[in-house]
């Protein structure tokens, strides 16, 4: 088995593509095959080398990927994770000199893909897809974008879905109200101000529903903002009368405690008002758990909640999301159609099966490469 480096933000550093890059180097080195993380963090102060970490790459340092680089070259098999925010330079640009530094096969995976980049973001790209020695979408979605709207080559791209853990077998928190879930750090964006407005659209219910809005504030927008999009939940909340009704969870919930908020909902509710979001772990977990969905029409959400296990609404209409909700509290038999909807999708779904697909692709590039140095 090739031993893997892989290069992303990544815990302590709380964000989606850490959590991403942390489950998915623990299951391609669960059997022992060897790891390292190369750590990706914007705090300069930030040094803290947590368990499997390698290098911390500070982006405050300058020409830092030189050494990122050197870290990865210690492997078979460099794992890069791209987002453009990440990486230092102009739209993350130093990731490129990362990548043609390389002397081992890379797999980049692309956690966005954009519909309108501006042109700098479209020639970077271009130009990560050539060095890297294979691509990642999460879904069909992004992978059209990628080839319809970029100079890339196919046979590059590999569609792999983001992955999803095993809630199904945690026990569920016993509600007597039905329960409307939301996770993930929050910010402007996140839509949350709109599943407030439906819920108010809902206080007609016999037992009327609760709802929790769990995770902690983005720390890039408290960096920037505080905690206003927060505090103008909480305003907003008040003045709709439905304060009592929902829970603010400001934690990060681990694996467990995850499972069981998750378990206990009746609807997950994903009222993004992205148009461009083409990757949701959120999604992917709530689908996963077979907890229904309800979800605004982002990209990954039409794929995989059209006809599937979820109901897709259009964006910022806070009656079209009650309406659905309401259909899965009180139309008969619909939650469970929708839930059986899931199982031909979870087994794919599973971090396991995901990270067999990804140890299948990065054996196919070492295989690929051995000729070729044999001839060198």
């Amino acid at each position: 088995m090739p031993s893997y480096g892989f290069l992303s933000t990544h815990p302590p550093t709380r964000c989606g593509l850490a959590t991403f890059n942390s489950t998915l180097a623990a299951h391609l080195t669960a059997d022992g095959t060897r790891g390292g993380i190369v750590r990706v963090t914007d705090r300069g102060d930030d040094q803290r080398a947590g368990p499997g970490v390698v290098h911390t790459w500070s982006t405050c340092t300058q020409a830092g990927w030189r050494d990122a680089a050197a870290a990865l070259n210690a492997f078979d098999v460099a794992v890069v994770q791209h987002e453009y925010g990440i990486y230092p330079g102009a739209d993350g640009e130093d990731v490129l000199p990362v990548l043609r530094r390389l002397t081992v096969p890379s797999i980049v995976v692309l956690h966005t893909v954009l519909r309108r980049p501006t042109a700098r973001q479209k020639s970077l790209l271009e130009q990560i897809v050539t060095a890297a020695g294979a691509v990642v979408t999460m879904t069909g979605t992004a992978r059209d974008r990628l080839l319809v709207g970029y100079s890339v080559r196919p046979e590059k791209v590999t569609v792999i879905p983001h992955g999803a853990a095993e809630h199904v077998r945690v026990p569920a928190d016993r509600r007597t109200r039905p329960h409307l879930l939301t996770w993930g750090l929050l910010g402007p964006g996140k839509g949350v101000e709109w599943s407030l407005q439906a819920l108010a659209r809902l206080q007609d219910l016999d037992p009327t529903p609760t709802y929790t809005v769990a995770g902690r504030t983005h720390p890039k927008v408290v960096e920037h903002h505080g905690e206003a999009y927060r505090s103008g939940l909480h305003r907003l909340g008040a003045q709709l009368g439905i304060a009592h009704a929902v829970d603010y969870q400001d934690v990060y919930h681990d694996q467990a405690a995850l499972g069981r908020l998750i378990r206990s909902a009746d609807v997950v509710v994903l009222p993004y008002d992205s148009h461009e979001q083409v990757t949701s772990g959120v999604l992917v977990e709530a689908v996963a758990a077979g907890v229904p969905v309800v979800a605004t029409a982002f990209p990954h959400a039409v794929e995989l909640l059209t006809g599937g296990p979820g109901l897709v609404v259009p964006h910022r209409d806070p009656a079209a999301l009650a309406a659905a909700i309401r259909r899965i509290l009180s139309e008969p038999g619909l939650a469970a159609r929708l839930a059986g909807r899931v199982r031909p999708l979870a087994s794919d779904l599973r971090w396991p099966a995901v990270a067999a697909r990804y140890g299948a692709l990065a054996e196919r590039l070492v295989a690929a490469r051995l000729p070729a140095a044999s001839a060198a």
